[in-house]
């Protein structure tokens, strides 16, 4: 353990001591020290309003909306950030979801022709010592065009650069006498190592910040922009940051998010799960959000997804920022000429028409062999490399249309996907994995959040299943997860004692999580202090 001041560090792991010596020299580990210490209080801060505000809403039995106290701003029709860099200009295809720490995949995507690489180490990415280190480094030898066969990054796909949110912590560094945010660990990192060359090369930085819920705590994220810019050296408002709306409350405040962010926004991004997921969250105690079957009942067409989709356009393109979509999860057959083929393409091809009428500027997918075809798709429909001149003046959304749960009931196959999700992804972060695949498709923390979501509060409300009129109970739950962990032992084709340990251990947590009398906040918060997962990442 290395000890700097007032900074303790933990050795490197095994196998990884040169990009350990590399990171973390006297200078950076300083550097993340006194960016750590500035804005440690602050992060404390906003996490604690978070609190307030959710218990605010239980007490008062109140609703999430449009705050009169920032009214003059949202209804000032003259304020505009400032201009998308031409690197960001055009953002029809990102790859979404890639780990850095997956060196072959990471290469893969640099040499695609996308026009971004979300470079994730939020969601689609577990957060294991080993990992971020791993990753970080993958992407400073990225940015010093050290990957034989890929371009150099001033003309490779731009990285988008995911640190994890504010509720994640980093567990191998202390500062003070305290366990260190995760996402000023990551940014920090990032920042001092590759932030001159990605301005030189006129390519960065720039970034995706997760999990945003207020205004508050953008403009703390513009605050820590300001400090680092200044600190090394860099040009004012050169760093730019796509915010992911994925909390209910935060599409209350988009106005507030991009103003308080006016001269380091790129735009804003929506997606579908984490954002349904946090109607569970803040609202989930009340029969009246109950949340329907999300794989029959819950996708963009809805009224509560379509109108945060037109809102969130309509707002970024009022204020001259750019709105990027969600995620294609699905995976492409390899036989071109098959039905199956066929039939997924013209699922996803659907489903982005759906964002691309809306006037979304761009979208991500898994997927490298959907680039190239959703590109085209862009192209057929959209006039020259964004739709900011869409400004979708027809739109007209109300804090009633935002807060509209979807009818529907609960079928046992959505029960069963939803068990099975979510013990798969307990499975893959027991592994080291932030990722998995599952009936074709690609699942993440995302997908793991609303799954384990929608399992507790079905239990909650004691929901009946629409097949045979059984009430959702702890105890079906309870004999429909060791069917499911059968199954899943072949699926994972389970054939040491420690696969099969790991596989019930996985499956006990997530009993554990959806029994819980108050709701985790976030999952993957629940596991980063769950013990057994910080002994499995050692």
């Amino acid at each position: 353990m290395t000890t700097l001041a007032a900074v303790e560090l933990e050795n490197a792991p095994q196998g990884l001591q040169h990009e350990h010596e590399t990171l973390f020299t006297a200078e950076s580990v300083c550097f993340l020290a006194e960016l750590i210490s500035t804005f440690d209080k602050q992060v404390d801060e906003i996490l604690r309003h978070r609190v307030a505000r959710k218990m605010e809403l239980e007490q008062t039995g109140g609703l999430p909306g449009f705050s009169s106290l920032t009214s003059r701003l949202r209804e000032d029709r003259t304020w505009r950030v400032l201009p998308v860099p031409e690197r960001l200009q055009n953002r029809h295809v990102d790859i979404g979801d890639l780990a850095p720490s997956d060196t072959e995949r990471f290469i893969q995507a640099l040499r695609s022709k996308a026009q971004g690489i979300q470079v994730d180490f939020d969601d689609g990415n577990c957060p294991t010592y080993s990992n971020q280190i791993k990753g970080i480094f993958n992407v400073c030898k990225a940015v010093r065009n050290q990957f034989q066969g890929v371009p150099p990054i001033s003309k490779a796909p731009v990285l988008m650069l995911r640190p994890r949110a504010w509720n994640m912590v980093e567990h191998n560094m202390m500062v003070n006498g305290k366990e260190v945010p995760g996402p000023l660990f990551d940014f920090g990192l990032l920042m001092y190592h590759n932030g001159k060359l990605l301005v030189e090369n006129k390519s960065g930085p720039f970034f995706y910040l997760s999990k945003v819920e207020s205004y508050l705590e953008a403009r703390l994220w513009n605050n820590i922009f300001i400090w680092t810019e200044q600190k090394l050296g860099l040009p004012a408002c050169s760093i730019k940051a796509t915010v992911l709306i994925e909390s209910i409350l935060a599409t209350f405040e988009m106005d507030e998010i991009l103003f308080e962010l006016r001269d380091h926004t790129a735009g804003l991004n929506c997606g579908i799960w984490d954002y349904s997921a946090s109607f569970v969250n803040k609202l989930g105690d009340r029969s009246a959000f109950l949340l329907p079957d999300r794989s029959k009942y819950v996708n963009m067409e809805k009224l509560f997804l379509q109108s945060y989709m037109d809102l969130l356009v309509q707002t970024c393109h009022r204020r001259g920022a750019l709105a990027t979509g969600g995620m294609a999860a699905l995976l492409l057959p390899n036989d071109t000429q098959s039905a199956h083929y066929h039939s997924v393409m013209a699922t996803v091809t659907r489903l982005k028409m759906l964002e691309i009428n809306a006037g979304v500027d761009g979208f991500m997918v898994y997927d490298l062999k959907l680039i190239e075809p959703l590109q085209k798709l862009f192209q057929k429909h959209t006039l020259g490399p964004n739709q900011l001149h869409i400004l979708r003046e027809d739109v007209v959304v109300t804090p009633e249309d935002l807060l509209a749960m979807p009818s529907g009931g609960v079928t046992l196959h959505g029960l069963r996907y939803n068990i099975a999700v979510g013990i798969l992804f307990i499975e893959a972060w027991l592994t080291g994995r932030g990722h998995f695949f599952y009936r074709g498709q690609v699942e993440d923390s995302a997908t793991a959040e609303i799954s384990r979501s929608q399992v507790w509060q079905w239990i909650r409300h004691q929901v009946k299943l629409e097949d045979d009129d059984r009430a959702i109970s702890r105890s079906l739950v309870k004999s429909l997860v060791e069917e499911i962990r059968r199954e899943l032992q072949d699926f994972l084709q389970c054939n040491t004692e420690k696969a099969k340990q790991r596989l019930a251990t996985a499956t006990a947590m997530f009993l554990e999580v959806v029994q819980k009398r108050d709701f985790p906040e976030f999952f993957t918060t629940y596991l980063n202090l769950d013990h057994t997962f910080l002994s499995s990442s050692t």
